[in-house]
């Protein structure tokens, strides 16, 4: 159900202040970009519109001027049509934290943290998300997994043939949240909106079930991945989350883990030391929370030497009175351009339910990295994925 990626928006690209480059490799997979397909996409640059101006005093239109004029004007015309749809973020400004946003038959489907249940909001466009109702399709009263509800992020797994929530949920009871772990619920059916939940199951680490967060699922051509953050052994008294990444045996089960990222930079340790979400620095109830990128150079991502971590700081951090950006996905829009949706929070104080859901396409660095510049002012008019 991947789609692959295309070109940013024009005016996007010229903002990101990069001009987009040819890419046809597995080779360069971000693992800040969760789920790139194989592709071959040609990306051309930002489209130019000119209107002349005659001014030669006295001279008389000829059927020559006026067409023109006319085409200039059904330029001018189309172009004002094009660029007509637009939005301002946030898309959520309440319960916004953890976003992500999944493309299918025609429709967005935005889900967020909101603590007490899953919820999904429905719309075939940004604008539309921002007043869309949400959907209640996930409560649990079981003491073992009832609470702090935390990520929940809808995929497709192919093998299954069915759409799968991975959340985040906690013990009843437990104090800072030390409980929680990853649990899968499971659709009834290919329509997401349209789908019963039922709880599909508990992923279980093997040897090591202990305090787990942010499942994401990455696919490659070897097979979909499972990536998280958990602790690591003595470190957990350190608070010192590391990414971890366990290929799938099926919707609900994982192999044995691999460990490809630890927050060893100043930048990932700001008010604890954190990697997260699934590669987002430092800890989020600071205004040091950020996106950093770990890139799979080598053959085997079960591998940790086929990581290289992009080590010189943050790629994506506050900007515009959007502090802390992080816990990020992706998603393409049906032309294949490709969006950044996170949150961030209107204030230094961050880590609640104050932040906001946010969007923006991405552009690309002339070695094929993605490029996402920074977080963009709500005052901006931001076009609509197309």
């Amino acid at each position: 159900m991947e789609v692959l990626p295309s070109s940013p928006l024009p005016s996007e690209v010229d903002r990101l202040g990069s001009r987009p480059v040819r890419s046809d490799q597995y080779g360069r997979i971000e693992f800040l970009i969760r789920r790139i397909a194989p592709s071959e996409t040609c990306f051309g640059g930002p489209l130019s519109w000119y209107l002349f101006h005659n001014s030669r005093a006295g001279s008389v239109a000829t059927s020559a001027d006026t067409m023109r004029l006319l085409h200039i004007l059904t330029l001018f015309s189309f172009s004002l049509v094009s660029y007509a749809a637009a939005f301002t973020n946030p898309i959520k400004a309440k319960d916004g934290s953890d976003p992500y946003i999944v493309y299918s038959n025609g429709y967005y489907y935005l889900t967020t943290t909101t603590w007490s249940n899953i919820q999904i909001t429905r719309a075939t466009s940004m604008a539309g998300l921002k007043t869309a109702t949400p959907k209640v399709v996930w409560s649990d009263s079981t003491a073992s997994r009832c609470c702090n509800l935390w990520a929940p992020e809808i995929h497709w797994i192919a093998g299954q043939s069915s759409w799968f929530i991975y959340y985040t949920a906690g013990v009843a009871g437990t104090a800072n949240f030390d409980g929680q772990r990853l649990h899968v619920l499971k659709g009834s059916s290919n329509d997401i909106w349209a789908s019963s939940w039922s709880y599909a199951g508990r992923i279980v680490i093997p040897n090591r079930d202990v305090w787990a967060i942010d499942a994401t699922v990455l696919f490659l051509p070897s097979g979909p991945y499972l990536v998280f953050s958990s602790w690591d052994g003595d470190e957990q008294y350190t608070k010192l989350p590391n990414l971890l990444r366990r290929k799938m045996n099926s919707a609900t089960t994982v192999g044995s883990p691999v460990k490809i990222s630890r927050p060893s930079n100043s930048w990932e340790q700001i008010g604890g030391k954190t990697n997260e979400g699934p590669d987002s620095a430092s800890s989020c109830a600071g205004t040091g929370y950020s996106l950093g990128s770990i890139e799979l150079t080598g053959a085997d991502p079960l591998s940790a030497s086929s990581w290289t971590k992009y080590n010189n700081g943050p790629i994506f951090k506050s900007a515009f009175g959007n502090y802390a950006p992080g816990h990020n996905g992706f998603f393409t829009a049906p032309s294949g351009n490709i969006y950044n949706v996170y949150h961030a929070s209107p204030s230094t104080i961050t880590c609640d339910g104050n932040r906001r859901t946010m969007v923006q396409a991405i552009g690309w660095h002339s070695d094929g990295t993605p490029n996402l510049g920074e977080p963009r002012a709500l005052t901006d008019n931001v076009p609509e994925p197309a």
